[in-house]
């Protein structure tokens, strides 16, 4: 892969070079509808480097054998590329032990397994499960199902007008009966940036284990789940770079060791019979079943790909960004902005007065500029901010200045167009 530190005129923060990065992206070369592809939807998903393409091409081209199980040379290889990705993305979260890392289908699929496993042993009838009101659909429904099952309490702390979560009344809702805390780390809606290390803190002052929904987060923050002493972190690949269909459920070890499997199958077991099933030990008795081998090793190949193009400065690249953005966007007459955290990552989500955010979508996406329109899985916190949907425009590492005007005269082009 080409150098992406050399600096040029493009180049946001010392030593970054956007274009270096945006020709890593094939997808980002075409065109739609006649115009130049501006790919603000990122929050949705990203594209994918040549890095994770080519990773996903060796493995079917040359390695494809299934894991764990053979001894010849396939699947010898295909196993040791599988568990170096354990390995980087051990080091890619901070965490203790290649052991702590779990790989799932993506966050949603590692929340339903920690609510489904650890929930259960964790939650009993009168208990309360504590999440906010800007979760994701995945960081409420399972808890919700939980809950039904047995017997629990769902409880929500407010946020606030700028989308920030009200610690007074955070703390309020830390009580004796509070048995565990689901939070994201980012707003997918917002992009608002919880502070963790905190929150997490005021739980264990109480005992109550911490479960965070990283996906929004990995892609823009740097994350050690050994410093923030979270006890479970997810996240997605698809949003890192990586493919969808492939995730990561760090747990710290303590808490696996005593979670019973989520899913009965191959590989996670050490001997069956009729009378009697043995376990695998941790990871893979959570890991049932032939495994997205591919997604997983082009997933280290993309978290690789992050770390060379390095958290840091694409974090202070997409800042920049974010701040050109929100000027931009809040010239705009009669455009509101939905949340305006001090502390947020590159997530713009807005409304037009008499616009709906469908023909916003569809209007800019004429122009070439693709955007998210909906409710983004966060229909309690559209409540909260009384809209039924917005317009959301998400950065990544490979968005530009220019992309950011064009979006701007995009939507004053939508208003002139809806007038």
């Amino acid at each position: 892969m080409a150098s992406l530190t050399t600096p040029s005129r493009a180049s946001g923060p010392a030593g970054y070079d956007v274009e270096a990065v945006r020709r890593e992206f094939p997808a980002l070369a075409q065109a739609v509808n006649g115009h130049p592809l501006i790919y603000l939807d990122n929050a949705a998903t990203t594209q994918k480097p040549r890095v994770v393409l080519a990773a996903l091409r060796q493995y079917y081209e040359r390695d494809c054998a299934n894991i764990h199980r053979s001894i010849h040379t396939l699947g010898e290889r295909a196993t040791e590329a599988y568990e170096h990705a354990r390995r980087v993305t051990q080091r890619f979260l901070g965490a203790g032990s290649a052991r702590e890392i779990v790989f799932t289908a993506g966050a949603t699929a590692g929340l339903n397994l920690i609510a489904q496993t650890f929930g259960r042993m964790q939650v009993g009838p009168g208990d309360e499960i504590l999440v906010t009101a800007m979760e994701h659909h995945s960081n409420i429904v399972p808890w919700q199902m939980l809950g039904q099952e047995k017997g629990a309490r769902l409880v929500a702390a407010p946020i606030s007008d700028a989308g920030e979560l009200i610690w007074e009344e955070f703390e309020r809702r830390l009580t004796p009966r509070t048995r565990l805390l689901a939070i994201t780390h980012v707003s997918n809606a917002l992009g608002t940036i919880n502070p963790l290390r905190r929150l997490i803190a005021a739980a264990h002052a109480q005992k109550i284990p911490v479960v965070v929904d990283g996906a929004q987060a990995v892609a823009h923050l740097p994350v050690n789940v050994a410093e923030l002493d979270c006890d479970f972190y997810v996240f997605s690949g698809h949003k890192i770079y990586a493919p969808t269909g492939v995730g990561v459920l760090y747990g710290k070890s303590e808490w696996l060791e005593r979670m019973p499997p989520w899913q009965g199958g191959g590989d996670m077991i050490r001997s069956v019979s009729f009378e009697a099933t043995s376990y695998n030990r941790v990871p893979y008795k959570f890991e049932a079943g032939t495994p997205n081998i591919a997604g997983v090793i082009a997933l280290a190949a993309a978290l690789d790909f992050a770390l060379q193009l390095g958290l840091e400065a694409s974090a202070a690249h997409e800042e920049r960004l974010r701040q050109l953005a929100t000027e931009r966007l809040k010239s705009i007459p009669r455009l509101r902005l939905i949340g305006e955290a001090r502390e947020k990552v590159g997530v713009l989500s807005f409304v037009l007065a008499g616009i709906h955010p469908h023909d916003v979508s569809t209007l800019l996406d004429q122009q070439g500029i693709a955007v998210r329109a909906g409710h983004h899985c966060a229909q309690p916190l559209m409540d909260r901010f009384g809209v039924p949907a917005t317009s959301r425009a998400s950065l990544a590492a490979y968005n530009t200045a220019a992309e950011i005007e064009a979006l701007a005269a995009g939507i004053a082009q939508v208003q002139e167009m809806m007038s």
